[in-house]
């Protein structure tokens, strides 16, 4: 999570601030389990396929990844390896790492991500967020070759983070509240000289029109493919459910079915360079099945 725009946001947004930063993920990731968080669930099966044919399209082996907003790297964790998001929070859930300490849980972090099956191109990972605890922490258990804990939305990147944007192929983004900021993303693109391709799953309502036209402006064309909404997580109080109603449908979103069944819902948005805007019909997977799952 990078730092909001000038722009107020909305109280809902703030719900994680006090488990976000600390010295290891157990907190973070409890709090995602115990609200029914499950944007990953949904979108991280989507940005594999979205990996899967940006590598067929480049003929890329080990291709790199960036993963934006990135706190504890669950991202970078799930599409890096074969587990599925709920048997990823199921283990923070174990009373058995109640009373580790924090290098106690890095180390056996560590160990159980080194044993699952990875991914079979093999992908290379690295993430950025202000959070900087959450960053060394995903560096320490394995998860990034390289971290940054920068404000690229106020500051331009250090000359490590851009030569790493320089070497990426694909951007990814889940859930951030501030749907990947304009002045953070037009940074990004800047540097990031292969032209990647970018795959983001926003709450609806929290898309940015600057976002999109920085993304045209950088040359890529962003679509959601025809991909459904899926749920983000549940809502808390109907306070926080009128807000998020308010906030979709200002947007130009249709709530019914969705906001006013319960929960946040987030849309997928894939951008990639004209020549690229391969069609789903001809992708190994089909995203469309995945979320239908």
């Amino acid at each position: 999570m990078l730092s909001p725009n000038p722009q107020p946001a909305p109280a809902f947004v703030t719900i994680f601030d006090d488990t976000y930063d600390q010295p290891d993920c157990r907190a973070y990731f409890r709090m995602l389990r115990a609200l029914g968080y499950s944007n990953h669930t949904h979108a991280v099966p989507v940005f594999r396929a979205v990996l899967a044919e940006l590598a067929r399209v480049r003929g890329l082996s080990a291709p790199k990844v960036f993963d934006f907003a990135s706190s504890y790297g669950i991202v970078s964790a799930l599409m890096k390896h074969q587990v599925s998001a709920g048997a990823f929070l199921d283990r923070y859930a174990s009373a058995a790492l109640d009373d580790l300490s924090p290098d106690e849980m890095r180390a056996s972090d560590s160990g159980w991500l080194a044993e699952l099956p990875r991914n079979p191109l093999r992908p290379s990972f690295s993430g950025i967020d202000v959070a900087d605890n959450a960053i060394r922490y995903a560096c320490d258990v394995g998860l990034f070759e390289q971290g940054f804990s920068e404000d690229i939305q106020s500051d331009d990147p250090s000359p490590a983070l851009a030569a790493c944007l320089a070497e990426t192929d694909l951007i990814v983004e889940c859930g951030s509240v501030a749907h990947l900021m304009p002045a953070a993303l037009d940074r990004m693109l800047t540097a990031a000289t292969r032209k990647p391709w970018l795959v983001t799953s926003p709450v609806r309502g929290n898309e940015r029109k600057a976002a999109f036209e920085i993304m045209r402006h950088h040359g890529l064309v962003v679509e959601t493919l025809g991909l459904p909404p899926f749920p983000h997580r549940r809502f808390e109080s109907v306070d926080e459910q009128a807000r998020a109603i308010a906030i979709a449908r200002a947007a130009g979103h249709e709530t019914a079915g969705f906001e006013t069944t319960g929960a946040f819902f987030a849309q997928i948005y894939i951008a990639r360079p004209e020549a690229e805007t391969t069609p789903i019909s001809a992708w190994a997977v089909n995203p469309a099945e995945l979320l239908q799952e």
